[in-house]
């Protein structure tokens, strides 16, 4: 598991870079803008308001066992994007997984990072992944995440916090 220095945790709440806010708001100003890179404090910040983690150090170990689940499981063109978007910390994470043969189901990917969380339950589990992954989108923004949802089995769209709309064959 990859953990910040001292000084960067100490400085998790006195951040300076752009809010995820800021950095949504440049990827819908233009398709073509590139939102810039968020700060890891900034990413944790995030996971911990939106888990409602007690502390910082939670919020970095659950953002850490599911950044490398989902790193097996986005490939190609997106897994660069989405290690480009993200912190430099997040992006090894991402980088350092091997892409996995078969992509997990929305559920499988959850208890498998269940199992990797002591004491954890699937809906706890379910829980972290999604205080998680649902930061993602404002931070990459909207299109890398629709072509991230593209490549992951069906259901992985409300563990980042985004809608599902099903088709029917006819």
């Amino acid at each position: 598991m990859t953990t910040t220095s001292a000084a960067a945790r100490s400085t998790i709440d006195e951040v300076a870079a752009p809010g995820i806010d800021e950095v949504a708001a440049a990827d819908r100003e233009g398709a073509g803008a590139v939102p810039s890179r968020p700060d890891w404090g900034r990413l944790l910040k995030a996971v911990k308001e939106s888990g409602q983690y007690p502390t910082t150090r939670e919020a970095e170990r659950i953002t850490c066992l599911v950044l490398c689940a989902l790193g097996g499981h986005v490939i190609g063109d997106e897994r660069v994007e989405l290690a480009r978007r993200l912190p430099d910390e997040a992006a090894r994470l991402i980088a350092s997984q091997i892409p996995v043969r078969r992509p997990l189901t929305a559920p499988e990917f959850v208890d498998a990072v269940a199992g990797r969380i002591e004491g954890a339950t699937p809906a706890t589990a379910r829980w972290d992944v999604g205080a998680v992954l649902g930061t993602l989108p404002a931070l990459i923004g909207e299109d890398l995440t629709a072509r991230i949802l593209r490549q992951l089995p069906t259901g992985y769209a409300l563990l980042f916090g985004k809608a599902e709309l099903l088709t029917r064959a006819a």
